[in-house]
């Protein structure tokens, strides 16, 4: 079992004006985050990260394949979106104020180099913010939904401004090209270094809590806008140019605004190939040894660094559900949550003190979708602390594999945690805020 405490950092929200604007290609500052959870156990890679609040959390895969390109070669066997734009904006609540943000000038998706019919594109967006303030909620506008398949939105810190202008500045064109995070090093969720802040699907409108709760931003930082255009309508061809936009819902606070965080819950992965699957990589150690080489030692010591943690006896459990405990110890109350893995994940849940009088499901994903990550409220605040337990419960489908597009073309492989389309993931993301008793 994990025992992990959540960490969190507050201060004092001023005000801020800012009026919609556009934004330009190397500037800006904008809100801040940091990782949240601090875990008693070795150091991990995925930091949990503060998000704003949206319907919809399209997650993608948190990193590319070394041997894929920049995005997958084809659209994901999941689900097909059709376009759709966003829905008007709730009315502002008391306080509030919406900020626009739009890219610096339209921009025209290409397919990828070697074939396919999908383009993951980032650009830097820039708030504009001098001043603390409170973001309660994101919405992506798209302008060409015949191509926007979804969008994410990334807030990072200013530690991370000075690697995303840079990895701007040196990319010909607008923006960069991405798939599953900024793709620039020193901002990448997965370390902590930056943020989910939104992620649009067709049809995604705000979700807005009915608690007067907020994520706190802080000057200093930039916000990166992913968009993952799809030409699969247009056989992989051009389907003319987008400019897109971002609409934040951001409010000065006042003492009594809950401030969110999220607490990222993980389990082990440990897939084994497929019945009437063989092949090299069908071998456990072979298969990390080959996400070391492609994402580093860091990334290829989590499945170890897991399993120890995580089951008992420290020693892997092959097989299509994986399991890990979380104790709490420190009080906070739970509002809300989204599953994330790969393109293998058939569900996930999270549960409260399993086993006892006490138990509770707080997320339950019972038909995990790779394109509709999305976020779902509690129906009530759970009230959770010192004494209590969370666990997470991934179940993946190697069979899946012959079916995904991304995957089928790829030889068989022991799927452990990794970075990559063809690896996977297993964390049930919570946004919770910390109580003091």
């Amino acid at each position: 079992m994990r025992a992990v405490k959540v960490r969190w950092h507050r201060g004092t929200a001023s005000s801020v004006e800012i009026d919609d604007r556009s934004t330009t290609k190397r500037g800006g500052i904008g809100p801040s985050f940091q990782a949240m959870t601090k875990f008693h156990s070795p150091p991990r890679r995925f930091g949990a990260a503060a998000m704003a609040l949206a319907t919809a959390f399209t997650a993608v895969a948190c990193g590319s394949d070394a041997d894929n390109s920049a995005a997958p070669a084809e659209s994901g066997s999941h689900s097909a979106h059709a376009g759709g734009s966003s829905a008007p904006p709730q009315p502002l609540r008391a306080g509030e104020r919406f900020v626009g943000l739009k890219m610096a000038e339209a921009y025209t998706p290409a397919p990828p180099e070697g074939g396919g019919s999908d383009e993951y594109r980032c650009q830097v967006l820039d708030p504009g913010l001098t001043k603390t303030a409170f973001l309660t909620g994101t919405q992506f506008m798209p302008e060409n939904v015949a191509i926007a398949h979804h969008a994410i939105v990334y807030a990072v810190p200013p530690g991370g401004a000075a690697a995303v202008r840079e990895h701007d500045t040196k990319t010909p064109g607008l923006g960069w090209q991405c798939f599953g995070g900024t793709g620039v090093a020193g901002a990448e969720v997965e370390e902590g270094d930056a943020a989910w802040v939104d992620t649009w699907a067709p049809g995604a409108t705000e979700t807005l809590l009915d608690q007067d709760a907020g994520y706190k931003l802080e000057p200093g930082s930039l916000l990166v806008l992913q968009i993952h255009y799809n030409l699969l309508a247009r056989g992989g061809k051009p389907a003319g140019s987008d400019r897109s936009a971002v609409r934040l819902r951001l409010t000065d606070g006042t003492p009594q605004t809950r401030e969110l965080e999220t607490w990222s819950l993980d389990a082990p992965v440990d897939l084994p190939c497929a019945a009437d699957e063989s092949g090299p990589l069908c071998d456990r150690a072979a298969s990390i040894v080959d996400v070391t080489k492609r994402f580093g030692a860091e990334v290829g010591e989590m499945a170890d660094r897991q399993v120890e943690e995580c089951n008992q006896g420290g020693v892997p459990k092959p097989g299509d559900i994986q399991t890990c405990d979380h104790r709490v110890e420190a009080p906070m109350t739970l509002f809300a949550g989204f599953g994330h893995m790969h393109m293998l994940g058939r569900a996930l849940k999270v549960e409260l003190n399993p086993g006892t009088p006490k138990a509770m499901v707080v997320l339950d994903v019972p038909q995990f979708d790779f394109d509709n990550q999305r976020l779902m409220k509690l129906p009530s605040p759970v009230e959770i602390g010192p004494g209590d337990t969370l666990r997470v419960t991934c179940t993946h489908d190697a069979g899946l594999r012959k079916l995904v597009p991304q995957l089928k073309k790829l030889p068989p492989r022991y799927v452990v945690w990794g970075d990559g389309t063809s690896d996977e993931m297993c964390i049930g993301i919570m946004v919770v805020s910390p109580r003091k008793s």
